[in-house]
């Protein structure tokens, strides 16, 4: 029976996805209510949502509370680059909010530092036209962070060249990854469904002194975002060139 349901399921959203992939049901369109889709499909209202749920998943359509179920637009995507990178296109616009804070619990570990430290938090929203895209939790020791940082820059590009000025050197930067499903508040923010699980980066830059000088949470969408990390090998024959 579970299998049945399960394989249900995916009939119709494979449905609805070749639907939407030729046109016939477009972007912005309003799906059929749940009502009528589930008596179309002759499934109970639970498989028909769990369908939908699929699609959901996939960026390919987007509930809206109290009116229904659209058709999204195509996504732009977003690619991370490895290595003390960022989200990048050039398409996008950043809101930042920066809020002056005192490190505690797991930001003061995170950035080794005593509890009680002056921090500066920048909280970077970029956005698609009107709908948020990503978020970034930028974390900068109070004498390292900037003071002239605009409420809104043109893209990441410019954002990230913003919140280095003031920042020594680079030596060292970890980064950790993992996928999870997003919080409340990253939910909300971003306008997804709590079951579209999201790359979350936190990336932790080191100057030569052994000063972690930022600490980076950043939160992906997993339906429009992808990760790039490239590796140079050294080679015995680069070595003894070297």
């Amino acid at each position: 029976m579970i299998s049945a349901v399960a394989s249900r399921r995916h009939v119709i959203a494979d449905d609805l996805r070749a639907q939407i992939s030729t046109g016939r049901i477009k972007a912005g369109d309003r799906l059929p209510s749940e009502t009528q889709l589930a008596a179309r499909y002759t499934v109970s209202t639970p498989t028909l949502r769990s369908a939908l749920a699929l699609l959901q998943a996939e960026g390919l359509v987007e509930k809206v509370h109290g009116k229904g179920n659209f058709v999204r637009h195509p996504l732009r995507r977003i690619t991370y680059i490895g290595g003390g990178g960022t989200p990048a296109n050039a398409a996008l616009c950043v809101t930042i909010r920066t809020t002056k804070l005192r490190a505690r619990g797991h930001l003061a570990a995170l950035l080794r530092v005593p509890a009680g430290s002056p921090l500066t938090e920048f909280l970077c929203v970029s956005h698609d036209g009107k709908s948020p895209h990503s978020l970034a939790r930028i974390y900068i020791p109070r004498d390292l962070a900037p003071a002239d940082v605009p409420p809104e820059s043109s893209g990441p590009e410019r954002m990230t060249t913003m919140l280095a000025k003031p920042r020594p050197p680079l030596a060292e930067v970890q980064e950790k990854i993992r996928v999870r499903l997003p919080t409340p508040v990253e939910a909300t923010t971003l306008r997804i469904i709590s079951t579209l699980a999201v790359l979350e980066v936190t990336r932790v830059s080191t100057d030569a002194a052994g000063r972690i000088v930022e600490a980076a949470l950043l939160t992906l969408p997993g339906d429009r975002a992808d990760a790039l990390f490239t590796t140079h090998p050294i080679t015995e024959e680069r070595t003894a060139e070297g």
